[in-house]
């Protein structure tokens, strides 16, 4: 099987080699409750997993498995090893060909694949529209356990450069080299809606919501063209800035960084933390409005 080389699959490309060898396909799928007010709750997606997803798929859990069980927020990055083990044991490793998919908005399949590529490995790509566009398409489903994976040696390589922290965000606040990128709804960005601990956007971020990367209607990806246009348009194609995204919990602001990456930019940061590390700490500014302040 040849290596990837772009960042997503379609559903008609998994049918035909649904059963190619070193093929691992994982299910990423994590809830999330938002309400209009108030913070957020999430709930592992292995019941959903377990009672319909692809023949053949594996379950990674990002509640668990994939992050970090000493840190304040859910799902923060692992650390090197824990990652590496996890990914192991699920067949991911040299020979393996990846692809990730979950049951929502895509944007649990961007963070695996973003984990994955942050530890060095390049051999993942997304199903475009998820298990959504998998159905949609007359795919059948099961609730019938897969064939334990085969498990593979997953040799880590942190690669810095695609994760950020608090501190490195604050420290940039103010670089032209830097863009970052607030990828949250608008009345969210602007403070108009307060569903972290305080309300408004980090000083000199931008408004890229996550939503305008995909077609409503289906769920997938925009054509390559027309992100190209809207990531332009925001100043995210310029090679002499580096775009570093952020959102709640570091969940849909893979999607901006996975979009990026269809689009030509592989060097997108994700800041791991995001408003919920950022309002967490009284001291950081916020700034609320429209513009980037």
């Amino acid at each position: 099987m040849a290596p990837s080389s772009a960042p997503t699959v379609d559903v008609a490309w998994l049918a035909e080699h649904l059963d190619d060898e070193g093929l691992v396909l994982v299910d990423a799928t994590t809830h999330l409750s938002m309400p209009a007010q108030g913070p957020y709750t999430v709930e592992s997606g292995r019941s959903t997993f377990d009672a319909a997803h692809i023949p053949g798929a594996h379950f990674a859990d990002l509640l668990t498995d994939f992050a970090d069980p000493d840190a304040p927020a859910p799902w923060t990055v692992p650390s090197s090893e824990r990652f590496a083990a996890s990914a192991g044991a699920l067949g991911i490793g040299q020979g393996a060909r990846v692809v990730v998919y979950d049951q929502s908005s895509g944007f649990w399949a961007t963070r695996l694949w973003w984990q994955l590529r942050l530890e060095g490995f390049d051999d993942v790509e997304v199903l475009d529209g998820g298990l959504n566009a998998w159905k949609a398409a007359g795919h059948p489903v099961t609730d019938a356990p897969s064939p334990a994976p085969t498990a593979r040696t997953f040799k880590a390589h942190r690669r810095p450069e695609l994760l950020r922290s608090t501190e490195e965000v604050r420290a940039a606040m103010g670089d032209p080299g830097t863009v970052l990128v607030n990828v949250l709804d608008p009345k969210t960005y602007s403070g108009e809606k307060k569903s972290y601990a305080r309300a408004g956007h980090i000083p000199g971020s931008i408004n890229l919501p996550v939503s305008e990367v995909t077609d409503p209607a289906t769920g997938t990806l925009k054509p390559v063209a027309e992100l190209r246009t809207l990531f332009a348009a925001k100043g995210l194609l310029d090679p002499g800035v580096t775009p570093v995204t952020y959102c709640g919990g570091g969940i849909a602001a893979t999607g901006v960084a996975h979009a990026l990456a269809l689009a030509g930019r592989e060097d997108v940061a994700v800041y791991d933390g995001s408003m919920t590390a950022w309002t967490a700490d009284e001291s950081l500014p916020l700034v609320t409005g429209d513009e980037p302040e």
